[in-house]
């Protein structure tokens, strides 16, 4: 599912000449909140419900150099959902050469922010998920098949 696509701005860059990791960060944060809205976790549902979704883990892989002007897409894809958390993966591509240039898998807790305590998705976020997940899986064993 595309979640993002944006520029590489130059002052998305570091004294290397490439974006800088906080902007990766960024860029998948951005992502994840699309990923939210689309499985039912929009940011007025939330805040209705004094909900929020705090991160508890993760893990980035940076395969290749972005530099100013590039133009990236990020992607995600479900991996697991539970009563109260989430794990997702994004991956990044240059757009001009389909290159992958990072991933992150992320471990997402959904929560009373109120408590400070996790607590179960809300009616309708699970089965949403769930939803997505199987259409993830139906796309990957169709890819597949496409190539052999």
């Amino acid at each position: 599912m595309l979640t993002y696509r944006g520029t590489v701005y130059p002052w998305h860059c570091d004294h290397m000449g490439h974006m800088n990791v906080m902007w990766y960060v960024g860029k998948f944060d951005e992502a994840t909140w699309q990923l939210f809205s689309a499985i039912g976790l929009g940011p007025s549902r939330l805040a209705a419900s004094q909900r929020g979704m705090a991160a508890v883990d993760q893990r980035i892989t940076y395969a290749r150099e972005v530099k100013a002007g590039a133009v990236v897409s990020i992607a995600s894809v479900l991996g697991e959902v539970h009563e109260r958390k989430i794990r997702f993966t994004h991956e990044m591509r240059n757009d001009e050469t389909g290159v992958l240039v990072a991933s992150t898998t992320l471990v997402g807790v959904h929560m009373d922010t109120l408590a400070r305590r996790a607590v179960a998705f809300p009616e309708g976020v699970i089965e949403a998920a769930k939803a997505l997940l199987s259409a993830d899986r139906s796309t990957a064993t169709d890819a597949v098949s496409a190539r052999t």
